[in-house]
């Protein structure tokens, strides 16, 4: 089996790539730039707005798992090109090619899309997906922590200065790159009846998610420090979002966009929306992946 895999050199892409590699299976990876030669892996140079790159990529492919997405831009108009339209391309290359199974990687946030434009951007996608006549799954993740992330990592680091700020109160889920990489690849040759035209959410186990404070203070015990832990009201989320933008730039991780979607009480993931577990259960428990994870950051000289 050859699997097609997009994004596979950003921070779930890698675990993807890792978890095929793992199996045994060979993957054909589209990538923005050139990439040493890799056991099992045949690297494909372009874009998700090249037609002959995409073709290339999905010739012949059993599986396209889809996880390339733009996550954060201080250009809110810059989510729909890289997410819809991006989408799009990939898809009309898969119609053309008869490639059937796609598998794509969504968002909580696409549950909520008035809350900012990445998350409309990703419910958009989705429709088209839907609409695509493909053997399709979709997967929202929840907030997706582990090694290499720059994203958690910022709650890891205030964590260890004893202050994490936190959005308005909330509750919300979490999981690790791992499993979500395990996911993925498992849903590949699952059994169509139990995936195959649907929409899944999925966790680290935990029912009912992590309130803010319970995750901010599972942080700090990750990385061995007591935290103070307040609430803050959205209007200074935005003004902390104004801030970053002038002290970073384009590389700012807190924007106007993020904040539409961090205010928002429930990002928890629906039991109704749950994988089977006959496909896939989750193997690292939040307390113990932060840990992990802390220290992973540790040992790379992040923290």
């Amino acid at each position: 089996m050859t699997i097609a895999l997009t994004g596979a050199t950003g921070f779930v892409g890698q675990a993807v790539l890792a978890e095929a590699l793992r199996c045994e299976e060979p993957v054909r990876a589209l990538t923005r730039r050139h990439m040493a030669q890799r056991e099992g892996v045949a690297w494909v140079e372009g874009t998700l707005d090249e037609k002959p790159a995409l073709a290339q990529l999905v010739a012949g492919a059993e599986a396209v798992i889809h996880v390339a997405g733009l996550t954060n831009t201080p250009d809110p108009d810059a989510f729909h090109e890289a997410n819809v339209v991006g989408t799009q391309n990939l898809l009309r290359a898969c119609q053309d090619a008869r490639v059937k199974r796609f598998i794509f990687v969504s968002s909580l946030s696409a549950r909520e899309p008035d809350l900012s434009r990445y998350g409309r951007s990703k419910a958009e996608a989705e429709e088209f997906v839907s609409a695509s006549g493909l053997d399709w799954t979709i997967v929202r993740p929840p907030g997706v922590y582990g090694p290499h992330d720059v994203d958690y990592f910022e709650m890891f680091r205030s964590a260890q200065f004893g202050f994490v700020p936190l959005p308005p109160g909330g509750a919300s889920s979490i999981i690790h790159v791992d499993d979500l990489a395990r996911l993925l690849f498992a849903l590949v040759d699952a059994s169509p009846a139990l995936v195959r035209r649907r929409t899944f959410e999925p966790d680290d186990g935990r029912e009912g998610g992590w309130s803010h404070k319970e995750l901010a203070k599972a942080i700090g015990k990750a990385v061995g420090r007591p935290v103070f832990a307040p609430h803050l009201p959205r209007a200074v989320l935005e003004a902390a979002a104004r801030l970053d933008r002038l002290m970073r730039g384009d590389k700012a991780r807190l924007t106007a966009d993020r904040v539409g979607y961090m205010t928002h009480p429930n990002w928890v993931a629906r039991s109704a929306m749950k994988v089977p577990e006959a496909v896939w259960s989750p193997r690292v428990p939040g307390a113990e992946g932060l840990v992990s994870t802390a220290r992973w950051y540790r040992m790379e000289g992040w923290l």
